[in-house]
């Protein structure tokens, strides 16, 4: 018979083994964090870098990520640029040869979707921040849900070989649910395809191009331009002439501007999360489409 005191040692080896032995995930983007959990579930361990209330493209470098970093097993970036100005040094620093460039331990999903807004011409400075590659805000379109967690199933499965059949059946299950959810949304968007919108940045047109909405025009001149009053002075009959009555943005950007767009239109704006935790109602990825949909239906409803 076994001492207690071995008993009780190989308890703690085993736990201590468990613990250890889930996948350390990072995501750059609380929207790619909250898909991995769905589909890494109790096998893995999700730190999201950014926070849904900030600017994706000018997220604080702060050192503690470099730490985070150093102990992960795998790292889900967008790409298409959109980290470009705060992830490499963060990742170099870092010196975890799982998360390099190229490595099974560095998921980059643009490499996965079709982009929208790919440019056709070289890019220079003289444009705004347009991103060459592509528009980057691709978590906004629900149908790309689908198309990260299978990608997330196969990258967790390639590292953990043998919960590999437990990610994929988790995946399908969120993108059952994503299917069902996606036919309410469209259904519940149906009556307003057609509808001229204005965004503050190009944020939103993954999610316009998905419910039959049109981008009549954005509050930036060019993409992370902030506008000028000649601008804003042109922008305001156009939009009236064209009957625009919305205006979306996300709650981080300054309101001054689009608010007195909205007054002067005769509009309404609204503040919608661009991302999981963008305000404290939007706790997962379906929670996204759920509440935004949401707004926007009610905001265009005729009224009684």
């Amino acid at each position: 018979m076994k001492p207690l005191a071995s008993i009780i040692l190989a308890a703690l080896t085993v736990a201590a083994f468990n613990t250890h032995a889930k996948l350390n995930v990072v995501a750059t983007l609380p929207d790619y964090g909250a898909i991995a959990e769905e589909v890494g579930g109790d096998k893995i361990k999700v730190t999201a870098i950014a926070r849904g209330t900030e600017d994706q493209h000018f997220v604080d470098a702060r050192p503690s990520f470099v730490r985070v970093l150093n102990q992960a097993d795998l790292l889900i970036e967008g790409g298409a640029d959109l980290e470009i100005g705060w992830l490499p040094p963060l990742v170099n620093n870092a010196r975890n040869p799982k998360i390099l460039a190229n490595s099974p331990g560095h998921v980059i999903l643009s490499r996965y979707l079709r982009l929208l807004e790919v440019p056709t011409v070289t890019v220079d400075r003289s444009m705004g921040d347009v991103h060459p590659y592509g528009n980057p805000h691709f978590t906004l379109d629900p149908a790309n849900g689908k198309i990260i967690a299978s990608r997330l199933a196969e990258a967790f499965g390639a590292l953990d070989a043998a919960n590999a059949e437990f990610y994929r059946a988790n995946a399908g299950k969120f993108n059952e649910r994503l299917d069902k959810k996606l036919a309410e949304w469209t259904g519940l968007m149906s009556p307003f395809r057609g509808t001229k919108v204005v965004t503050y940045h190009k944020s939103f047109d993954y999610l316009l191009e998905r419910f039959g909405l049109v981008l009549a025009g954005t509050i930036e001149p060019k993409p992370g331009i902030e506008p000028s009053p000649s601008y804003i002075s042109s922008l305001i009959p156009r939009l009236k002439s064209e009957d625009v009555k919305l205006i979306l943005m996300e709650s981080f950007r300054p309101h001054k501007t689009p608010e007195y767009v909205a007054q002067a239109i005769g509009g309404k704006l609204l503040l919608l999360p661009g991302s999981v935790g963008g305000n404290e109602k939007v706790t997962d990825y379906i929670a996204v489409f759920d509440y935004n949909v949401a707004q926007i239906v009610a905001a265009l409803k005729p009224s009684k």
